[in-house]
């Protein structure tokens, strides 16, 4: 069932947003140029690049943890900042960051106390069935495995029923068969709680399983080289990764990378790719 919380989910939009850093010495470096992306309410878009392209940089510009030089950066009518203070971004990051002295349970209430509101009980133990840590409330992260605690850390990002869910490679430490079957999972979470969600990762399979979209960055300083409406349908089941339209994607956003991390430019198309095209 979809939360119904997701009917008020605002769209995102990065407007010709440029962003620079200060090197030693007076330097300066561009991780974005003009950098613009628009995303539907309750959409799921992953941003592939190379390394250093400014995948992050928009994730932490989103998040409020930094503010552009130009351009500017929205969620419905409101800015990052705005949600951030009113703690209506969910962030997970690949390092869990659960508390290592708390229970599972009160790492997942800690946005709660955070915020100051009274703890919902029922949301956290919703949470954790939800994510599979059912029976786990009372242990500690120690006690768990990396994928288990990744769930964890999912599900705090979730429990205040965030506008906006911002994953920076959340499993990216995990070996591949954990990893594959956490795609599944945040694939059911995602369709039932339908939250506007915005993946960084460098994992072209994880991508194309996950997003509705698909976007691909040029090397610093980073920009859109190409848009991928994503073609399949939803629920995906682990047989897709084995298909050959899957695979033919796979090779073709590879290749872009390759490219992109060499430093070739890639046409945009601005037009959507799908399988066969």
């Amino acid at each position: 069932m979809t939360d119904a919380s997701a009917v008020a989910s605002p769209p995102l939009r990065l407007d010709r947003v440029t962003r620079r850093f200060r090197l030693r010495r007076g330097a300066q470096t561009t991780a974005l140029d003009a950098f613009s992306l628009d995303m539907a309410a309750g959409a799921f878009v992953a941003i592939l690049g190379p390394s250093g392209c400014g995948k992050s940089t928009v994730l932490r510009l989103v998040a409020g943890l930094e503010t552009p030089d130009e351009g500017t950066v929205s969620i419905g009518q409101d800015t990052p900042a705005t949600l951030a203070r009113a703690h209506r971004l969910g962030v997970a990051f690949q390092d869990h960051a659960l508390l290592p002295w708390a229970t599972i349970a009160a790492n997942v209430a800690l946005p709660y106390r955070v915020a100051g509101r009274a703890v919902d009980h029922h949301r956290i133990s919703e949470l954790l069935a939800l994510v599979g840590l059912k029976g786990f409330e009372h242990a500690r992260p120690r006690q768990l495995s990396g994928g288990m605690r990744q769930r964890a850390a999912i599900a705090r990002a979730l429990v205040l029923r965030p506008d906006v869910l911002l994953l920076d490679e959340p499993f990216g430490a995990l070996d591949f068969i954990t990893r594959q079957q956490m795609n599944i999972e945040l694939q059911d979470i995602w369709l039932r709680q339908r939250t506007t969600t915005l993946l960084v990762t460098h994992d072209v399979p994880e991508a194309l399983f996950l997003a509705d979209r698909v976007v691909v960055m040029s090397g610093r300083p980073g920009r859109i080289i190409h848009d991928l409406t994503v073609p399949f349908s939803r629920p995906r089941t682990p047989p897709l990764l084995r298909s050959h339209d899957f695979h033919h994607l796979v090779d073709d956003l590879t290749e872009m990378l390759a490219q992109a991390h060499h430093g070739v430019d890639v046409p945009s198309t601005g037009a959507s790719r799908t399988a066969g095209a």
